[in-house]
């Protein structure tokens, strides 16, 4: 049996975001397998990535909200997951971003988190939300300032250890309060 969650599709200028699919894995698994994955809990093996993509679902089925699978709108080829994030035991209700090794530097995550950050605040009535980056991760931290987030706080999170907590604008801080604000 299927289960049938009502999660909605969004475009931006160069991408789509979907609901997560099985046919996402290999993909994903030769991403989580590469050291780039060290900064999102990798290197894993395929059935923990596997089991990844289950988790994502459920986030959906139980919050309403999750990470969408992201694809090119020219090639329909997988690019990453980017999306909002808050299962029990995070810190705060985030916007957060994973792209394949492949779609690094073409400005897709800043893109997507852009439409992800929107459907938050305007769609979800977030007042607020953060992104959670290891300390080493310059790149991640760059997407962070593009999106005009800046460094809030130190955490110490329970399995991934020391952690940066970037702040994003509010929604009454952006302009028109959506993604427009930085296009």
């Amino acid at each position: 049996m299927k289960l049938d969650l009502a999660i909605p599709t969004l475009e931006t200028e160069r991408l789509i975001l979907r609901a997560p699919a099985e046919a996402d894995l290999d993909a994903d698994a030769a991403f989580f397998a590469s050291d780039a994955a060290q900064y999102v809990g990798g290197p894993l093996r395929r059935d923990e990535v596997w089991r990844i993509i289950a988790m994502h679902f459920g986030h959906w089925a139980l919050r309403g909200y999750g990470y969408w699978s992201v694809d090119e709108k020219d090639t329909g080829t997988y690019v990453g997951r980017i999306g909002l994030w808050f299962p029990e035991g995070w810190p705060e209700p985030e916007v957060g971003w994973t792209l394949m090794n492949n779609a690094t530097g073409k400005g897709y995550a800043t893109e997507a988190a852009l439409a992800a950050r929107a459907h938050a605040y305007d769609i979800l009535g977030w007042d607020t939300a953060i992104s959670l980056i290891d300390p080493e991760n310059h790149a991640s931290k760059a997407v962070a300032k593009r999106l005009g987030a800046k460094l809030d706080y130190h955490y110490e999170h329970p399995k991934f250890g020391a952690t940066e907590i970037w702040r994003h604008p509010a929604p009454a801080d952006l302009v028109n309060g959506g993604m427009e604000a930085y296009a």
